[in-house]
């Protein structure tokens, strides 16, 4: 169903498109229109074809699969400034004499717009940083470094090579713990013998800890498990450690497929602090799901840490993702609790970013300053 949907939208963006391209003098007169409409077709037939194949993590049909993704953000972002210009000149029907000038300059916008998103989708994620009071913290770990990244999204896009430039800026801020908040991969298991030696690069004497995201039950979940555990990787599957003492670190595997068939998705927090935490506590957990957040911060969770979202990845989606998680990225206060939820290091579909690049957050901790 997906798949159809998918073929529908992006078959009238690219006829849309298309045709308001070639209503420009410019190309007009330069390209006959037989030309063009075969051209036309004949990207349309490689889209639709890579949307029949998929965007497979290792094999060729990535290729194909990840043009048709790509395409499909372009033909997005070009729409937008096009559809406007049209609005504003009634399909050309009024403002005749200015309709071809402010075709023209919606078609250039659409293109700037486009390549900008890909640069953003392409570059290394930038670092984040945020300095937050955690209830119950002890003295002795005022200060403490956190390294979080969430949505990697490795497959065939982002192989161990890259990785291994994330460990590098991971490293490079000293964290005393890596804490890696779901959709480690793609779908499927990286199958990367490199991904492992990679993985173990990561320098943080309190551990690389991770959850489950919805992408790593899109493929065999519990092989991408055994993979990073081979890189020193610890998961949290509805689990808790003390990552210091006075300080302990709970994850719950990822609820997206509860909240997708409509079942209880506080069980696993439920099972992990069946109490009211008694010392400083940070949960992991990839969806910012509302029951989850309410549900951590009745229990005393001081941190709460989330990824998922993509900050929207493609504005304006972002308010579309904002109507499901009202917590869209970044750091809020929840009912005292901090929550912190990252736009990802990496990318969901088209490797396009509109309008901010991926991220890598590094949190300090500090002593609450609050009086019980």
């Amino acid at each position: 169903m997906f798949s159809i949907v998918l073929n529908i939208i992006g078959t009238l963006f690219h006829f849309y498109v298309a045709h308001r391209i070639y209503r420009l003098g410019a190309v007009r007169s330069r390209v006959l229109a037989k030309v063009w409409w075969l051209g036309a077709l004949l990207v349309w037939i490689v889209y639709i074809v890579g949307v029949r194949l998929g965007d497979e993590a290792i094999g060729w049909r990535w290729w194909p699969g990840q043009f048709a993704l790509t395409w499909l953000g372009i033909l997005f972002v070009m729409t937008l400034p096009l559809l406007a210009a049209d609005i504003a000149t009634g399909f050309g029907w009024w403002w005749k004499a200015r309709a071809q000038r402010l075709l023209g300059i919606a078609a250039l916008v659409g293109v700037l717009l486009s390549a900008f998103a890909i640069f953003q989708g392409v570059r290394a994620p930038v670092i984040v940083e945020y300095e937050l009071a955690l209830p119950k913290l002890p003295a002795a770990l005022d200060g403490m470094r956190l390294v979080m990244v969430s949505d990697l999204h490795l497959g065939a896009q982002r192989r161990a090579d890259w990785m291994a430039a994330r460990v590098a800026q991971i490293n490079a801020l000293k964290p005393a713990a890596v804490l890696m908040v779901g959709d480690q991969v793609e779908d499927n298991p990286l199958g990367e013998p490199a991904l492992a030696e990679v993985l173990r690069g990561l320098q943080a004497p309190r551990g690389v800890w991770a959850v489950t995201g919805n992408h790593e039950f899109y493929g065999d979940v519990e092989t991408t498990v055994a993979e990073f555990e081979q890189g020193g990787v610890r998961w949290l599957r509805n689990a808790s450690v003390e990552l210091a003492p006075g300080l302990r670190l709970a994850g719950i595997e990822d609820v997206g497929r509860a909240m997708r068939s409509g079942g209880d998705i506080t069980t696993g927090l439920a099972g992990v602090l069946p109490l009211a935490a008694n010392e400083a506590t940070i949960l992991l957990s990839h969806i910012p799901a509302a029951p989850v957040i309410d549900m951590a911060a009745a229990r005393g969770v001081g941190l709460m840490l989330s990824g998922h979202t993509h900050g929207g990845q493609i504005w304006p989606f972002s308010y579309l993702v904002q109507h499901r998680f009202p917590q869209l990225v970044g750091q809020h206060t929840v009912k005292g609790m901090n929550l912190v939820i990252s736009r990802g290091a990496g990318s969901w579909g088209p490797r396009m970013r509109l309008w901010q690049p991926g991220e890598i957050v590094l949190i300090t901790l500090r002593m609450s300053s609050s009086k019980p």
